[in-house]
């Protein structure tokens, strides 16, 4: 690097000799708090429309999020509006409260208790930055100006919700760029908060400290926490969150060591979505904690329809080894991992420990199944299939149709030894794909409209018997599974691409690709794959090809 390291600055120790958190370890969940919609949201290319957030905001109810960051309602009219949708049309469970953020600014603060108004119960989170460089640089202001910002906001907040006895308002105040601050002076303008609040154990006040900016290693930041822990005022009235983002790379770690040294609550997004490298990962630090015998609290056991809609909604892809859910985090490519997995798994009973070399937790805790595990000797392997598929046929796979498909081809391999030509790999991708023709075969389908739903009328061979099947739906695959419902065939859709195939010498005619990942209870996912000249044909045809293929997968556990 051509930078002098000079110019950084070493983060100075804390002045702590008789720290505990490093003896302590993390027995219980804490209060979680998802801001997707809000933090996460706000770091997006493409912000999330209503729809969306709504698709989301659900997700995360089921999931188990208590508290959520919904929006910054002052910020847009779409933030505000969404505020109201969730207030106005119901959408919010009686269990779970909504969270809006605000600046200490008094015209801020009285929109954001308009968009709240007729809630049952919600979190107000105002804040403020109160770091030297914001202070000195940024506002131009003396630190009683700082802490006289940051009461008087609270005492509007105070008058405000007195005013709408119809709703349970909760105070939450964050010192923006907290690990910056002076601990003493962070102290100093939360224990006026709090004062200011009147804050007691039945009237908690949530503090929120935050690595704004991730500046110095885990252990310091436990360090600053456990500070506060021991010295702030009212501690039994204060509920201390953390608001840790991966600027070093440790967000993790530091909201980990933070749990340790006295906090009650997290603050992060789903995958570690968020500004600049993110906020903390919820998912990794919770399925984190169940690896160690703790309940998070948190459902994960279908990470991949968590994951697919969080893709769906935020437009950013999951790297295939982000820890927990990525495509490939269960797939041995090695041949000496294979091998002592293989052992694992031959000695592993149902109820002892889980104690399988590689895997540090059961894939079928998050939902998958063992089929991936073992699939695909190596990375050049499957970059080679995926190669041949696409210069020699013109299908582009998805990554996850990638790693399926691999296996077949390894399979085959492993049965016939010698080379698998392109020719072997294609009529191996027929048979699997496109050929499919039990449980289910396509004969042909009819659209039509019935008002503003997509009616479908599906004509199929079930069993050796012909079926007419009629449904609708948003558009023509969900009218396809409604239909289908009809004859007892049960499935969902996780994900759906389409491309156009163009091989080599043809003459222009481009056909389409579709690709569609089902699941179905009890039997895992796959995916199916359907090639026509007609768009919507190849997606009814891909989805006929991923019954059968799951319809297929049932009959041989069965045998």
């Amino acid at each position: 690097m051509n930078v002098h390291t000079a110019k950084y600055s070493p983060f100075p120790p804390v002045a702590i000799v008789d720290r505990q958190w490093p003896g302590r370890t993390i027995t219980q969940a804490p209060v979680w708090m998802s801001t997707d919609l809000r933090d996460g949201n706000q770091a997006l290319f493409e912000p999330m429309n209503g729809e969306k957030k709504m698709r989301l905001f659900k997700t995360l109810c089921a999931v188990g999020f208590k508290e959520i960051e919904v929006a910054f309602p002052s910020a847009s009219d779409t933030e505000f509006g969404f505020v109201r949708e969730l207030i106005e049309g119901g959408h919010i469970p009686d269990d779970v409260t909504i969270e809006v953020l605000t600046q200490a600014r008094e015209h801020l603060i009285r929109r954001t208790f308009e968009a709240v108004r007729g809630a049952r119960r919600v979190i107000v989170h105002v804040y403020n930055a109160t770091c030297p460089t914001f202070r000195d640089f940024v506002f131009g202001m003396s630190k009683a100006e700082v802490v006289a910002m940051a009461v008087d906001a609270v005492k509007l907040i105070k008058s405000l919700a007195e005013s709408m006895p119809e709703t349970e308002v909760i105070l939450e105040y964050s010192p923006e760029l907290f690990t910056a601050t002076e601990l003493e002076f962070a102290r100093e303008i939360c224990d006026a908060v709090t004062a200011a609040w009147g804050a007691t154990p039945a009237r908690k006040v949530i503090l929120n400290l935050p690595t704004t900016v991730e500046i110095a290693t885990p252990n310091i930041y436990a360090d600053q926490i456990e500070w506060m822990h021991r010295n702030l005022e009212r501690r039994d009235s204060v509920i201390i969150s953390l608001h840790p983002h991966n600027d070093r790379g440790t967000a993790v770690a530091a909201a980990e060591l933070g749990l340790m040294a006295g906090a009650d609550r997290v603050e992060g997004c789903l995958f570690g979505n968020g500004e600049r490298t993110g906020n903390v990962d919820l998912v990794t630090l919770a399925l984190n904690m169940h690896t160690q015998g703790v309940d998070p609290g948190l459902n994960f056991s279908d990470i991949d329809a968590v994951a697919r809609t969080y893709e769906h909604c935020t437009q950013l892809p999951i790297h295939p080894r982000h820890p927990y859910v990525g495509d490939l985090v269960f797939t041995a490519f090695s041949g000496s991992h294979q091998d002592a997995i293989k052992k694992g798994f031959a000695v592993q009973k149902a109820d002892a420990p889980w104690a399988v070399p590689y895997l540090p937790i059961d894939p079928a805790d998050v939902g998958r199944t063992y089929d991936s595990v073992i699939r695909v000797n190596s990375q050049s392997g499957k970059g080679g299939i995926a190669w041949m598929m696409e210069n020699e046929h013109g299908v582009v796979m998805p990554r996850r149709l990638q790693v399926e498909f691999s296996g077949v081809v390894q399979r085959h391999a492993d049965a016939h030894g010698g080379e698998v030509s392109a020719d072997d790999i294609w009529n191996l991708f027929a048979a699997t794909y496109l050929d499919t023709a039990n449980p289910v075969r396509y004969r042909e389908h009819h659209l039509f409209e019935h008002g503003n739903a997509q009616g479908i009328r599906l004509t199929v061979d079930i069993g050796g018997r012909t079926h007419i099947l009629t449904g609708e739906g948003n558009g023509p695959i969900n009218a396809a599974v409604h239909a289908l419902q009809t004859a007892g065939i049960a499935i969902q859709v996780r994900s759906y691409e389409e491309r156009s195939m163009l091989p080599a010498g043809d003459d222009g005619n481009a056909r389409a690709c579709a690709f569609m990942e089902l699941a179905a209870a009890g039997a895992g996912t796959c995916h199916g794959v359907g090639i026509d000249a007609n768009i919507v044909t190849a997606s009814i045809k891909a989805l006929i090809s991923g019954i059968d293929r799951l319809g297929a997968g049932r009959l041989e556990r069965a045998a």
